[in-house]
């Protein structure tokens, strides 16, 4: 019988907390201990992996939760762990639809997430200096996250043959397989440009023929760049640009989302670009959006 940590895919989980949300250690590691209570659960009831399980199945498990009388706060926690959980299965195209839905969760607010500054992302784009095939590849990856808005796990998928840089465009795959293009910063294309002339060739003599598999960020070595690659790019960078925020790669996604809205884009544009299947998730950054507003007009305003 297959072990529960590679039937339900604990270790991957665990790395996308870690790199890819930017979670702590220790909540990646309260998230894990939740998740190995309900894997347990199920192995319990002989379930064959987490593609079997459906809501009915989640509502069982919380309400086992309230009947062995877990606190509220506990069982919120665990609710966020299992929607953690089923949405990085679906990004992962293990599962097709997420069960976890509909699952009645946390009555809490929704935290807004943290943004750069103009001034910081300036600070952080310029963060990588000189010449160096690496300091080439980090601006390149820095300004492609900021101008483009993608996921971590979409930007270490990108194949050089998903770049377009006359067009100045992208093609990314996306959660459930699914592709979208999103179009490319003048800045962001010129450091692309030079990276892919000057700084990738370069890498990938390191490895082996053959060994890059097409993917447009190289590791040192000439591999393809792990989600542990590019988080500790960012976070040397942020080092460097003097940053003290808690700045993860999905800071830089919410960066981009938010001062596109800043600067009067639509809601659905960038609903699109960000490949939310549904305009509600996009909805989050116009909260965001009226809150910086607010801040600006007390700062400003004589009569705030």
């Amino acid at each position: 019988m297959e072990e529960p940590s590679r039937l339900y895919l604990l270790e991957r989980f665990e790395e996308y907390l870690l790199f890819e949300r930017g979670l702590s250690s220790a909540t990646a590691s309260a998230y894990g201990t939740d998740l190995g209570q309900f894997v347990v659960y199920l192995e319990e009831r002989d379930f064959a992996g987490p593609e079997a399980v459906e809501t009915a199945d989640l509502r069982e498990f919380i309400y086992a939760l309230r009947e062995s009388g877990r606190g509220a706060s506990t069982i919120r926690r665990k609710v966020s762990a299992i929607r953690c959980y089923f949405g990085f299965l679906q990004a992962e195209a293990v599962i097709e639809s997420d069960p976890s839905e509909l699952l009645e969760g946390p009555k809490t607010g929704r935290r807004l997430p943290s943004v750069l500054s103009r001034t910081e992302i300036e600070s952080l784009l310029a963060a990588p200096e000189g010449g160096e095939p690496l300091a080439r590849r980090d601006r390149a990856l820095l300004e492609l996250m900021y101008s483009t808005g993608v996921r971590i796990s979409e930007l270490i998928g990108l194949k050089v043959r998903d770049v377009d840089l006359q067009e100045r465009l992208i093609r990314v795959h996306g959660k459930g397989s699914k592709e979208r293009i999103v179009p490319v910063g003048r800045a962001a294309a010129e450091y692309l440009d030079e990276y892919l002339k000057e700084a990738r060739p370069v890498l990938a003599r390191a490895t082996e023929r053959g060994g890059t598999r097409g993917v447009l960020f190289l590791s040192q070595r000439g591999k393809p760049l792990s989600r542990m690659g590019a988080w500790k790019i960012v976070r040397k960078n942020v080092g460097r640009a003097g940053i003290r925020k808690h700045v993860t790669p999905h800071t830089l996604r919410h960066t981009f989302a938010t001062h596109l809205l800043q600067g009067g884009a639509d809601l659905a544009a960038v609903q699109e670009m960000l490949g939310h299947a549904d305009i509600s998730t996009t909805q989050i950054y116009t909260h965001l959006d009226r809150t910086y507003l607010s801040e600006v007009h007390r700062t400003y305003h004589p009569r705030a």
